[in-house]
């Protein structure tokens, strides 16, 4: 590159890619550099901060010591900046390497020669002890506070790596491929190919994306929609490699492989949105295109001055002035405090649940106006949990529970786990069943000792076993809680309707108030959600929020967020989970 800097591979890093080699050179660097760059610093400065350590050498003697100090900081542990800068000037291209190349470099020269042949400077330069003062300190601690940024930058991406991994890791490394024959193997994934037919076990991740052809189960899709419930999945459903198969077995069709997943396009979306630059910092490629051959016109401009109307020695006077106006204009801040306000800002968000979208969202977050916000577990809890018991018949709400419960225990449905804790709360100890039966899609049956047959699930279970919901007008009821956002199940006893269970992901008890403060500030909020219309709009409601997206994926999230942004809003996203984060 016309920098001199390492190129940043595209795409997404490999799991065997091992930590990044710069980072590691860097490091080590530091690690070496920043003690001596220290010493250096104690040595020049130590008299201001009460700390005389220059007295125990003797004026010259603090010199030779700093010289030994600083020249392996400069030439060694600067060396890569000084590669850099040399880059820049070979392919014209002038910019912060530039400058500290010729800052630092130009330092430690001049401190080499006043250390060295003293007498080459006029008397006027030197001070009581004849010695001429010199500037490793500078060059050293310019080094190191360069190399401290470039350090913190690249820890920030190694780490952004190792999250893009941990993404790809949620994808099995194999799958069961089922042969022409019907001989059953399991094969590394990189070998699956559009076509295979694959079987998925129980408790098993989906190896690919693909339609299932033969069985059915109850898939955990949360990292692609961020909704905890799971989908009924049958033949000719779609799945999405990396969600967890929580229920039955089921034969699949490999549709999209490889880096054509929907799992790898959201680490590729992300993988491309941090390689983003904010608008701030091409601005000062651009100044820098300027300013560096500017400050290079100054120094010799006062060099041409000095040597022309100083004082003798002309030209010692000129070469002071030039490397002066050198070292002043090195930019060590702007490499120090790009890289730290950008890993403060982004440590801040992440702390609060906050993902930014690209580096640009940092510098413009001060003027959004529109904010979207995923629903599950950034509204609400993200965890299901059992909120009405509606009594049909002649059972009480507790025995309703136990009855539910005692079913549910034999069950891998998500919802069973909030109505087994319901039951605990209320020290309710679930009944015992017998002959229980999941009916995929629909619901669980069995037999209870004294009660007799039992049934929980929702309206097509009841039908299919012939139990009359119209005289409790149990549907309007389980309407109306799903009109609150949540889950409606109908538990049958002894063939008759016994009662309404409902579950629901609960908001959050902050939420109200976070959305009134965000509304205050003047902030239109918009809920992304890839849960149904009916459940968006019921959460909406009860906070306040002034649109809503519902069934959407990540990739339509993303999309969403440039829509408004063609509209002319400025807009963040606030979310928890995988499924944000393209957006």
């Amino acid at each position: 590159p016309i920098c001199g800097m390492a190129l940043e591979p595209m795409g997404i890093p490999p799991a065997d890619a091992g930590p990044n080699p710069e980072l590691v050179d860097f490091t080590r660097r530091l690690w070496i550099g920043a003690p001596l760059a220290g010493l250096v610093f104690l040595l020049e400065m130590g008299a201001h901060l009460g700390v005389p350590v220059a007295n125990w050498f003797g004026p010259r003697g603090a010199i030779f010591v700093q010289l030994v100090l600083a020249t392996p900081v400069v030439l060694w542990v600067g060396a890569p900046f000084f590669k850099r800068g040399r880059a820049s000037l070979v392919n014209r291209s002038p910019n912060m390497w530039t400058l500290i190349a010729l800052g630092t470099g130009v330092a430690w020269i001049y401190s080499m020669v006043a250390a060295l042949a003293p007498g080459m400077f006029p008397e006027a330069f030197r001070t009581a002890q004849g010695i001429v003062p010199v500037y490793f300190e500078a060059a050293a601690v310019i080094i190191i506070l360069v190399l401290v940024g470039q350090v913190m930058e690249l820890r920030a991406r190694e780490r952004t790596g190792d999250a893009m991994r941990a993404l790809l890791d949620l994808a099995p490394k194999t799958a069961r491929r089922i042969g022409p024959d019907g001989a059953e193997a399991d094969i590394p994934l990189a070998d699956v190919q559009p076509g295979d037919r694959l079987r998925v076990r129980p408790g098993e991740a989906v190896p690919v994306d693909g339609i299932v052809t033969d069985g059915h189960s109850s898939v955990d899709e949360s990292l692609i929609t961020g909704e905890p419930l799971p989908v009924e999945k049958a033949n000719g459903d779609l799945v999405t490699g990396g969600t967890l198969n929580a229920g039955g077995s089921f034969i699949m069709r490999a549709e999209r492989v490889g880096a054509d997943t929907m799992l790898a396009r959201i680490v590729e979306l992300v993988a491309t949105a941090q390689r983003s630059r904010a608008p701030i910092q091409a601005l000062a490629d651009q100044v820098a295109g300027y300013f560096v051959p500017a400050v290079v016109g100054v120094a010799i401009a006062a060099f041409i001055i000095w040597s022309l109307v100083g004082p003798e020695p002309a030209m010692v006077y000129g070469l002071v002035a030039a490397v002066s106006v050198l070292i002043i204009a090195c930019p060590c801040a702007l490499g120090l405090a790009t890289p730290m306000s950008i890993m403060v800002a982004t440590g801040r968000g992440a702390t609060a649940g906050i993902l930014m979208r690209d580096a640009e969202a940092l510098e413009r977050f001060a003027k959004v106006d529109t904010l979207i916000i995923d629903k599950t577990g950034t509204l609400t809890e993200g965890k299901p949990v059992l909120t009405d018991v509606i009594a049909l018949g002649g059972q009480g709400s507790n025995e309703l529970v136990a009855i539910a419960a005692g079913l549910e225990r034999g069950s891998e449905h998500p919802l069973a786990e909030a109505i087994l804790a319901d039951a605990a709360d209320r020290g309710v100890e679930p009944l015992a069943v017998e002959d229980f039966k999941a009916v995929t899609g629909k619901g669980i049956t069995g037999q209870i000792a004294g009660i007799g047959a039992a049934a929980f699930g929702n309206a097509a279970l009841m039908l299919d076993l012939g139990i009359d919901m119209a005289g409790a007008d149990a549907e309007a009821r389980a309407d109306e809680l799903r009109g609150e956002g949540k889950t409606a199940m109908f538990l049958a006893v002894d063939n008759a309707l016994a009662g309404v269970i409902a579950v629901a992901d609960p908001i959050k008890q902050t939420t109200s108030a976070a959305i009134r403060a965000l509304h205050a500030a003047g902030m239109r909020i918009v809920m992304a959600t890839g849960d149904t219309e009916r459940t968006a709009r019921a959460v909406a409601g009860q906070l306040g929020i002034d649109a809503i997206e519902a069934n959407i994926l990540p990739e339509q999230k993303a999309a969403l967020v440039e829509s408004l942004r063609a509209q002319g809003a400025r807009v963040a996203m606030a979310g928890d989970g995988v499924n944000d984060a393209p957006a």
